[in-house]
């Protein structure tokens, strides 16, 4: 598989949330060929004194433009804030959402966290999915009004009661879909949620996709850094959420 490397313009790039950045780059082919779940591998900093890349969602596309959001924890992400000019950009890598609204018309989105990025892309692609996201608190809400233009419904919840509904959104998920149809469930945020929403999506036989978030090295499935446990047997036990993933249906993962 031959994989692509862009010099990316940056058209803007601005602290949105505490610690929360968002960035445009414009790369028209880059752009064409990005599905809903899949990343790009950035090259933060200098290539020789921080020659590994970090992988972060795609959050939207319009026309030949790229938004990602991220937040900043590490070396490469405090790099990354302070690139104004161009980004070189491997991608877009992995396996993205499953989109079959012929199979599943009624789609519920849930989000926790920086998880909550990646869904937007893929809200706007589905035809009025019930959206749930959840934040800390207040201070890190974002992304509100753009989901709410997109979303039949859109609940809002923060683990301390500072915005929204106190709690989780997995919670709110929950009530719902006791008098909505849901067929299917799309899922990104940290292990725990996920977990959570894996179980759910189980005992009440519902078809669930999940966005893991794995620390990577290559990007591209050869460092195998980024393996997860799966329900296969022998070889294939252990898939590498980089290429297999980093979507998979909620059943194949051991969370």
């Amino acid at each position: 598989m031959q994989y692509e490397v862009y010099a990316c313009p940056v058209c803007h790039q601005k602290e949105i949330a505490p610690g929360i950045m968002a960035c445009r780059v414009e790369q028209e082919s880059l752009a064409k060929a990005a599905k809903p779940g899949q990343f790009l591998h950035i090259q933060c900093g200098d290539a020789t004194s921080m020659p590994l890349r970090r992988p972060i969602s795609i959050c939207n596309v319009e026309g030949p433009y790229l938004d990602f959001m991220y937040e900043i924890k590490g070396r490469g992400t405090e790099a990354l804030c302070h690139r104004t000019n161009s980004l070189d950009i491997l991608g877009p890598l992995g396996n993205g959402f499953i989109i079959d609204e012929a199979a599943y018309p009624h789609a519920a989105v849930i989000g926790g966290g920086i998880g909550v990025y990646p869904l937007y892309y893929l809200s706007r692609k589905l035809t009025k999915p019930s959206v749930y996201i959840g934040f800390r608190n207040r201070q890190l809400v974002t992304l509100e009004a753009e989901f709410a233009d997109v979303a039949e419904n859109l609940v809002v919840c923060t683990d301390d009661g500072s915005y929204g509904i106190h709690g989780y959104a997995l919670d709110s998920l929950k009530e719902d879909v006791k008098t909505k149809q849901i067929d299917i469930i799309y899922a990104c945020g940290p292990k725990p949620m996920l977990r959570a929403v894996q179980a759910f999506a189980e005992a009440s036989g519902i078809p669930c996709q999940l966005s893991l978030e794995e620390r990577m090295g290559c990007g591209i499935g050869a460092c195998l850094t980024c393996s997860c446990e799966t329900h296969e047997e022998g070889s294939g036990k252990y898939k590498r959420v980089c290429r297999n993933g980093p979507v998979f249906w909620s059943q194949e993962v051991v969370l």
